[in-house]
């Protein structure tokens, strides 16, 4: 391994190992910890916007494993950091394991059967061109719902009833993080939304 790549890899091992991050993965179980591996790959490799830290965290608490999703998305970005590091590196699969067995004590061996798996089945297929790095610094949009509401009182009118409109957005940050976004607008507020979406469609057409 040439000078600079070992310097690259061994700052992705320090956020792996002084970061805490390492402390972290030895609480999530192997399938969960496999789980989050695969998203991250394919998050790389542009396959899926994001990682959807959120939804996994849920299920992993519901096993009864006590992590918060600030946790888990800390491990998530710093495994990121590993993954695009050894990528850019062109590391070999047993170069990478070679280097997380010397220099991150504290990660369990289940970890580090799941990153050799991972990075041996689909680590050489991860895109790490300049321009995709250089691009990815604003958010992608994933998903929208909506519901509409009525609201039945407030503090200055008993009998009001007006309708609202409920909006989710969720997105994925440049990191690969998803999360969700909910706002709530007034039917003259959604009107003006529709409007500009309206307008946006009609920019597009021209195109």
């Amino acid at each position: 391994m040439a000078a600079g790549s070992a310097g690259a890899l061994a700052r992705a091992l320090l956020a792996l190992d002084g970061g805490g991050a390492a402390d972290k993965i030895r609480l999530i179980p192997q399938d969960f910890f496999a789980e989050l591996c695969e998203q991250i790959i394919q998050h790389l490799n542009h396959k899926i916007p994001g990682i959807n830290t959120a939804e996994l965290c849920q299920r992993i608490q519901a096993s009864g494993v006590d992590i918060n999703i600030g946790d888990l998305a800390k491990v998530a970005n710093t495994l990121s950091f590993l993954f695009s590091t050894a990528a850019r590196n062109n590391l070999s699969t047993e170069e990478l394991v070679t280097s997380l067995g010397s220099s991150v004590n504290t990660l369990p061996k289940h970890a580090v059967q799941v990153i050799r798996h991972v990075w041996n089945e689909q680590g050489k297929a991860i895109a790490v061109s300049e321009d995709a790095r250089t691009t990815a610094t604003v958010g992608q949009f994933v998903d929208m719902k909506w519901k509409l509401g009525v609201a039945m009182s407030s503090d200055t009118c008993r009998s009001l009833k007006y309708p609202y409109v409920t909006v989710t957005l969720t997105v994925a940050d440049p990191s690969g993080q998803i999360t969700d976004k909910s706002f709530e607008m007034t039917i003259p507020q959604f009107k003006n939304f529709f409007g500009q979406f309206k307008e946006m469609a009609s920019v597009l057409e021209t195109v």
